[in-house]
């Protein structure tokens, strides 16, 4: 793809000086419900080469937060402002594409939206996806296909296709795989605009892995047997990974102790295999993805726009406990297929979470702490340390106004739309470090946080905890006895915040 030119971009990247006259592409990678030690650059045993090596040739945030949950996350990462001062509908507020677009940007979304109406009346050109929050990732529908058996579903979702909604999509390729069919519109779309002198915005918001537990045999096969050692040792060994890559230190970040026990040994030699199966599927599933991010730097590559495309790549929210009920599951058909309606499970969602505290929908970092890659050859200096600064969803809508030279808030014509929450990370791509002025503040069900430089306040429906980060990063130490008046300080801080945002206080 050509370049407009209508902007001309200095940016300095440590030494020597370097101009970029062009406006970069962007593509933002968003996964569902990835725990943070899953990928191999953050500690996981899952093959992911590509997502290595843009980690190697780019840089890793050990700090960057999300929302702890699939659809507020989603908000903030397209409008730059806390959830609580929205819905799902984006009301008040103006979308990465509303911005981008005015600027000559060729704005397209392929994936998960969970909302809901279309992107293509907010700002974005094209999208392929789901409108709701799970789907069965073979056939989204409620019925069979020609030669199939009923798909196991907890109901069907809409689906978005460019603009035409459908309330019970069922596809006609037998081949039609979320995973790989949102890169295959993502890829067809830059091959049809690729002669325009457009850069692109490519939101990419993969479905997996997100339960249901769904993937193609020959990935399944992959991971044979590699977790019938149990959850312990899993978990042990990605804690021993993590400290020899340095991005914990174990005196700062001891292991947790896991809040529901587990018990490997206790399960029957049935109940081993079956758990060890799920993170086989699970495994499988994230290994898709990195095959698929593969597939899109390499056409990314032949289009000659690799230097001068921002990649970003992170998880919605933690690994899922959950265990929801479905029809038409049905037990005895083959792992990851149709029929098939299996879940993650606590047990391996602590696992995927190492060596954080608990996992999807908590406030603890195990909820709301993601993996964070960044990748631009023609700003981003390859480094092996690791970014240690608190980023937010909320920042990358602001990062992207810095580096573009978009104007906020575009195209929007949403009423009463507030500034920004979130701040510009543009420094640290650059190799220096960003500066935010304000706390970082979290809430989702009865998990509420807030992040003020080294202090995390936190609670889950019941008395705050109050933790330092420069002593005990995984949330071990519990200082709120011993530091009331703090606490009392941090938690009027919290409440202001959230009514400055609802209009409301905060009812447990």
């Amino acid at each position: 793809m050509k370049r407009l030119g209508l902007k001309l971009l200095f940016l300095i990247v440590a030494s020597p000086f370097v101009a970029i006259a062009e406006q970069p592409n962007i593509l933002i990678i968003l996964v569902d419900d990835m725990g943070y030690s899953d990928i191999g650059c953050y500690g996981g045993e899952i093959q992911t080469p590509n997502l290595d090596k843009l980690a190697k040739n780019g840089m890793k945030f050990s700090q960057m937060y999300n929302t702890a949950k699939c659809y507020p996350t989603r908000a903030c990462l397209q409008t730059g402002i806390y959830f609580q001062r929205t819905d799902r509908d984006f009301r008040n507020t103006a979308t990465l594409g509303e911005v981008l677009r005015p600027v000559g940007y060729r704005t397209l979304w392929a994936g998960k939206h969970h909302a809901n109406f279309s992107p293509t009346t907010r700002g974005y050109d094209r999208h392929f996806g789901l409108l709701g929050g799970a789907s069965n990732h073979w056939n989204p529908g409620k019925s069979a296909r020609p030669g199939e058996r009923v798909p196991a579903t907890k109901g069907a979702n809409s689906w978005d296709l460019d603009g035409r909604i459908v309330k019970d999509f069922i596809p006609e390729d037998r081949n039609f795989y979320t995973t790989d069919t949102f890169t295959d519109y993502a890829l067809k779309w830059l091959d049809e605009y690729k002669k325009e002198d457009k850069p692109f915005l490519l939101y990419v918001a993969y479905t997996a892995p997100h339960w249901p537990l769904h993937a193609w045999p020959e990935d399944i096969a992959k991971y044979k047997g590699d977790y019938d050692v149990g959850y312990d040792a899993i978990r042990e060994q990605r804690y021993k990974r993590q400290l020899k890559m340095g991005l914990f230190d174990p005196e700062k970040a001891p292991m947790t102790v896991p809040d529901r026990p587990y018990d490997w040994d206790s399960l029957s030699p049935q109940e081993k295999s079956n758990e060890a199966k799920r993170m086989e599927v699970h495994a499988a599933m994230v290994d898709r993805i990195d095959q698929n991010i593969g597939r899109l730097v390499e056409k990314i590559t032949d289009l000659g726009e690799l230097d001068n495309t921002l990649i970003l790549f992170l998880s919605d929210n933690g690994a899922s406990p959950e265990k929801p009920k479905v029809k038409d599951h049905d037990p005895s058909a083959p792992w990851g297929t149709v029929g098939r309606y299996d879940t993650f499970g606590p047990s391996w969602a602590q696992v995927s979470e190492t060596p954080l505290r608990k996992w999807k929908g908590s406030s603890h970092e195990g909820g709301i702490n993601t993996p964070l890659i960044a990748h631009w050859p023609a700003v981003i200096q390859p480094t092996k340390k690791w970014y240690r600064e608190p980023v937010h969803l909320i920042d990358i809508l602001p990062t992207i106004l810095d580096i573009t030279g978009a104007e906020y808030p575009g195209e929007s014509s949403e009423a009463d739309i507030p500034p920004v929450d979130g701040v510009s990370f543009l420094a640290a791509l650059k190799g220096g470090t960003h500066q935010r002025e304000k706390p970082l503040f979290f809430q989702f069900g009865g998990g509420s946080a807030m992040r003020d430089g080294k202090w995390k306040l936190v609670r889950s429906r019941k008395e705050w905890e109050l933790y330092d980060f420069s002593k005990y990063r995984t949330e071990n130490q519990d200082l709120a006895v011993e530091m009331p008046e703090l606490v009392k300080q941090m938690s009027r801080a919290w409440e202001t915040w959230y009514v400055e945002c609802t209009g409301e206080a905060y009812k447990k």
